[in-house]
């Protein structure tokens, strides 16, 4: 249930990132991490309050919220300025290739998580396919070689690693259900992108153009490339090693390809043979997966 709930998060993230990209430029990198959190936040709230939790332990709230706050708030925002200083396609690559990476030291250290060799070969077959995939996406725009713009994708993935084993060792326990864990993380999120929205001045409003219909496409990629994400990947901790779940995630790059082919795009001959080499590495991964869950 682990891996088919991290590939859902990935397939959500992969829809998700081309209806955002509709949105054009009305959302700053701060304002979308701040109104994607609030939505969530509201729609998991209600579920909540519909369907309230069983008592959760302090430890664990505070664990979650700090989980978020590093994870969400800092690393997402770091994600976003590498974007902005080297690009789409090195930020990516940067980012999705060091997390599960970083997901998987931090397990072993901190948690006691280890993963088998065969799931380490999965591993490393499906982050080298989906580096080359990106590769061979790369657009032809040049972008100049920032330094600050490579940290910051580290500094990405260094948060998306911390956060995921956070929340693995959290939600591995059996405590807390995982609409309860995306609630709190997004709430830690919130305590970092709110006080540096205030700080920096940036508008809290989007920048729309007269006549332009915005809020529609966004709310429908929030549910998806936040809400449901992050409910799927909290319920994939729960259930799979903390590694393999963001090495899966880390497809999502590769389900964008099967996103554009739908909307009638063409994929070239290496990255549908990339994408194939991918899915042998899930395989590896999947087949190995056994006693995932502790």
């Amino acid at each position: 249930m682990g891996v088919f709930a991290a590939l859902g998060t990935a397939l959500c993230w992969a829809i998700a990132a081309r209806l955002f990209r509709g949105t054009g430029n009305a959302f700053s990198p701060l304002t979308m991490n701040f109104w994607k959190g609030l939505i969530s936040i509201g729609i998991l709230g209600a579920v909540l309050l519909i369907a309230p939790p069983v008592h959760i332990a302090m430890s664990n709230v505070l664990w979650l919220l700090l989980s978020g706050f590093i994870g969400i708030g800092i690393g997402d925002t770091c994600f976003f300025k590498s974007l902005k200083s080297i690009g789409d396609s090195q930020a990516v690559l940067v980012a999705e290739t060091l997390a599960p990476l970083f997901t998987a030291l931090f397990a072993m250290a901190f948690i006691g998580e280890w993963i088998t060799w065969q799931q380490w070969v999965g591993v490393a077959i499906v982050l080298l396919s989906v580096d080359m995939v990106i590769k061979a996406r790369k657009r032809s725009t040049a972008h100049v070689f920032a330094t600050s713009g490579y940290l910051y994708g580290v500094g990405a993935a260094l948060c998306q690693a911390i956060g995921a084993v956070v929340s693995r060792d959290v939600l591995s326990s059996g405590e807390i259900d995982a609409a309860s864990a995306a609630f709190l993380r997004l709430v830690g999120g919130m305590f970092f992108v709110v006080p540096l929205i205030t700080a920096t001045k940036v508008r809290f409003l989007p920048t729309i153009e007269k006549g332009r219909a915005v809020w529609p496409a966004f709310i429908v990629a929030t549910l998806l490339g936040t809400t449901a994400a992050i409910y799927l990947q909290m319920f994939a901790f729960a259930y799979a090693k903390a590694a393999v779940v963001q090495t899966l995630i880390a497809t999502s790059a590769l389900m964008s390809l099967g996103v554009a082919w739908v909307l009638g795009e063409k994929a070239t001959k290496a990255t549908v043979l990339f994408s194939a080499v991918a899915l042998v590495g899930v395989a590896v991964l999947v087949s190995f997966g056994e006693g995932a869950a502790h």
